[in-house]
């Protein structure tokens, strides 16, 4: 039985984020491990709800996570029973409590009125971190192979699952280190690649092998792939930088923001000097969500002069609407990231007319003030001011994937499949943003461990193996229509 009081006695609280004057000065966590005592008290106040919304693809959480369970089981200290049942759902439980944002608390029951949810993410990583992960080798093998292109959260959580089935496995990675987007798309302040490090390491004494520096599409061709394995798994991501079609957008200086975070994490892991650094600039940045702010926090730690962010959305309300975001939806309010409290300056409701620039290089811009109808931004007349800038970073989505892969798009650059996560190529298979599109770190392992599914029965294997979501499932959208 929960707690029947716990909401009642206790707050929703977060444990301190380590001071802005510290933390802007190194690369590691901004939040520091909650105590034990914090902990307890915020998983007791879970009402373990008769319709718990909170697991629930269609507004809480797409791998079915047992979220009052674990909850329940941490309330009363039963701290090794909860691991294995968060591992029951979720491969990497270390990765989505820090980067996931949490349509899990949207739909919690508590959020209801006073939108005090449980503090769900704080302790999924607080159970996480608690443990060392033991390997978990398969007890037989099926002699099958499986090559897996993408080694982000998707690819990696199918390449455990099938592992652990009993296929071999060997995962494809075109950079030089396994982790994909989290490798060297998240900033080290939200997490430290050591995570990283000690999933791979247990991944490998699983038996999966990692091949890095293999581009699939260039340096190997899929139909090469394809032949040598019994099935093939696309986790290509979606990275495919979107520009923005106006005049001086191809000076030097405008950079999409992957290029800048990337170089950004290789000089936390190997000292390589970034070409794009914000050091001594005054910065812009286009765009509102997540990207936006791991660039604001990248360029206050790079020593920025200033930094502005630029969103073309108006501000959004401090809580949820609920004619407009009925609960257990996700809800468009007003959300700041711990880069935020850091400094720098947030503009909203306004859209770039004209990049402005001197000798081949940005000196800053044109913007004016918007009205936005079905993502269309309209200038409002009148309205133009100037901003100067030495750096401008485009954190303004994605366009599908960037792979050179012989295989069919879609109009959004995604991969097709079937039910079966299967493409229109016998014995290819598709799962996460590649699928997709751009989406939540939940979504790239949900789908992950579906199409290892398929593959392991597509495959001859025995037995099945868990199946959270198909492609048919639609989830409540949680970016801003």
């Amino acid at each position: 039985m929960p707690d029947p009081n716990g909401f009642l006695r206790y707050d929703r609280r977060l444990p301190a984020r380590r001071p802005v004057p510290v933390r802007i000065r190194d690369w590691k966590e901004v939040y520091p491990p909650a105590s034990e005592d914090l902990v307890k008290e915020q998983a007791s106040r879970c009402m373990d709800c008769g319709i718990p919304f909170c697991t629930s693809d269609r507004a809480g959480c797409p791998l079915g996570n047992r979220i009052p369970d674990w909850n329940d089981l941490v309330r009363t200290g039963s701290w090794d029973l909860a691991l294995e049942s968060l591992h029951a759902t979720n491969n990497f439980p270390e990765f989505t409590g820090r980067l996931c944002p949490a349509p899990c608390e949207a739909a919690c029951v508590l959020g209801i009125g006073d939108s005090q949810p449980v503090t769900i993410k704080q302790v999924e990583v607080a159970i996480a971190d608690r443990f060392g992960f033991e390997p978990r080798p398969a007890t037989s093998y099926s002699g099958r192979t499986v090559a897996i292109v993408g080694s982000g959260p998707a690819g990696l959580a199918a390449a455990q699952q099938l592992a652990r089935a009993g296929h071999e496995v060997t995962v494809f990675e075109r950079d030089d280190r396994i982790g994909g987007l989290l490798r060297y798309g998240i900033p080290d302040f939200k997490l430290e690649k050591h995570h990283i490090d000690r999933r791979i390491a247990q991944l490998e004494a699983e038996g999966v092998s990692f091949r890095t520096g293999v581009n699939v599409g260039v340096s190997v061709s899929l139909d090469a792939l394809r032949q040598e394995y019994d099935a093939v798994l696309l986790a290509v991501g979606a990275l495919k930088g979107r520009r923005i079609p106006m005049p001086g957008s191809t000076l030097d200086g405008v950079h999409p923001a992957m290029d800048h975070l990337t170089q950004a994490n290789r000089f936390v892991a190997f000292g390589e000097e970034p070409a794009i650094t914000a050091a001594g600039k005054h910065i812009v940045i286009i765009g509102g969500g997540d990207t936006a702010a791991d660039c604001l926090g990248v360029a206050h730690r790079q020593g920025a002069a200033s930094v502005t962010q630029l969103d073309r959305y108006p501000l959004p309300p401090n809580a949820r609407e609920d004619e407009r975001d009925p609960w257990p939806t996700w809800p468009w309010t007003l959300r700041n990231y711990p880069a935020h409290e850091e400094g720098g300056d947030r503009v909203f409701s306004v859209a770039v007319q004209e990049f402005m620039g001197s000798g081949g290089r940005v000196t800053g811009l044109r913007l004016a003030e918007v009205t936005v109808k079905n993502r269309v931004a309209t200038p409002i007349p009148d309205t133009e001011r100037e901003l100067p800038a030495d750096l401008v970073l485009l954190a303004i989505g994605f366009d599908g994937t960037d792979a050179e892969l012989d295989i069919p798009l879609s109009p959004a650059r995604t991969v097709p499949c079937g039910r079966d996560w299967q493409t229109e190529t016998p014995g290819v298979f598709v799962a996460g943003d590649a699928h997709r599109g751009a989406s939540l770190i939940v979504w790239a392992i949900a789908e992950g461990r579906a199409a290892a599914a398929s593959i392991h029965a597509y495959l001859g294997g025995t037995g099945s193996l868990p199946v959270p979501v198909t492609p048919a499932a639609v989830p409540l959208s949680v970016t801003r229509s």
